[in-house]
């Protein structure tokens, strides 16, 4: 089997009317591969419920679709991120409905690192907007990835200083990976491909609906340890974005504000309902650095057993003598280094990386420079 032929498979069942993300990794666990299941996906229509129009797609699925879908992922930096791939990411695994694939436009390494989503009102004021700014710099100069929905308010506002600043952003969209939604942040998604990556569970060319952004939002609220929510209304999407963090056993902060204004009401209405009060991005830092730990702890984890060469071997805080380590260290040197000039440098995979660095940053051996560059720390230990 090819990997093309599996490729092909995927994004044929990717778009099978009433399928699902759930539908899909039910019949993954059946027939192991996707080519599988488009072979004889008669003989597994109980185990997904499939119903007679899914059937009738795998049969004779719109090939020029899925001739647009494959020019897509042919261009440089766009991939279909699966489920049953070790870099797909781990937190995505314990949320309600969890996606079978992702499309990425941008780094997919960028999903690894620990994130923080920044959310709020798309009519923000103009001290929400600053706020989001603020807190964005500050999180991203603490080496925090940045995530959020692209929309108009709030997330651009968090988005474009999370970049501004020298850090990575991810965009979770609710259209397809090729859409810009709202029109007006073309060139702000554009500068979030190169410092980070756009996502979306929804295969190229598909437009914005009202359905697709409860969606998007769960993923946003899965892929991040914690939520801040910045302003919001009493109606706002960022509340159920919130909820689906609960849901997800995530962080959720709120910023108060005036009792006058209406999009304080939204974040009055979470404090009352257990989320965290917070007034600095400090204190977002501080609550969520046993969660990065644990997550990068994770991370490597998973990449061993999934006999990933290129995983960090080490199983003790102490990294001193772990050849990936020392070969990591030696590589930075006196002079900052992006991830790309790493992983060239030490053959490590960026995915690996990703998580020494976020271990090595909580022991306060490395730290973000500017332009998402790191550099070590010397404080004048051996």
């Amino acid at each position: 089997m090819s990997d093309n032929d599996e490729l092909l498979a995927w994004l044929t069942l990717l778009r099978a009317p009433g399928l699902g993300g759930a539908g899909l990794r039910a019949l993954l666990q059946r027939a192991g591969t996707a080519r599988a299941i488009c072979r004889d996906p008669r003989s597994l229509r109980a185990s997904a419920g499939l119903d007679q129009t899914a059937l009738e797609w795998m049969a004779d699925p719109d090939t020029a679709r899925l001739d647009a879908d494959l020019a897509w992922l042919a261009q440089p930096g766009h991939r279909l991120l699966r489920c049953d791939e070790a870099d797909f990411p781990p937190q995505l695994e314990t949320i309600p409905q969890p996606p079978a694939a992702l499309f990425v436009a941008g780094d997919p390494a960028a999903l690894l690192g620990p994130q923080v989503a920044i959310v709020g009102a798309r009519s923000a004021t103009a001290q929400g907007l600053a706020n989001a700014r603020d807190f964005a710099r500050t999180l991203s100069h603490a080496g925090l990835t940045v995530t959020s929905g692209m929309a108009d308010g709030i997330d651009g506002a968090a988005h474009a200083a999370a970049l501004e600043a020298g850090g990575q952003t991810v965009a979770v969209v609710g259209t397809g990976p090729d859409l810009v939604y709202p029109r007006k942040h073309r060139d702000l998604a554009a500068r979030i491909v190169e410092r980070g990556a756009i996502v979306s569970e929804f295969p190229p060319g598909t437009e914005a609906r009202p359905d697709h952004f409860p969606r998007r939002n769960r993923l946003i609220a899965g892929l991040a340890l914690g939520t801040l929510v910045v302003e919001a209304g009493l109606q706002s999407g960022s509340l159920i974005t919130a909820r689906l963090a609960v849901e997800a056993g995530r962080e959720v902060f709120a910023l108060p504000g005036s009792i006058h204004n209406p999009l304080a009401k939204g974040c009055h209405r979470l404090l009352r309902d257990g989320a965290r009060l917070v007034e600095t991005a400090a204190e977002v830092i501080e609550a969520l650095v046993p969660a990065a730990q644990a997550q990068g702890a994770g991370l490597r984890a998973r990449l061993e057993t999934a006999g990933t060469p290129e995983a960090p071997q080490s199983s003790s805080d102490d990294h001193g003598q772990d050849p990936d380590y020392v070969s990591l260290l030696a590589a930075l040197g006196d002079v900052p280094a992006s991830l790309d000039e790493l992983a060239e440098r030490t053959r490590l995979a960026p995915a690996a990386l990703s998580s020494m660095l976020l271990l090595l940053e909580l022991e306060g051996a490395v730290g973000p420079a500017v332009n998402g560059r790191w550099q070590r720390v010397f404080t004048g230990k051996a």
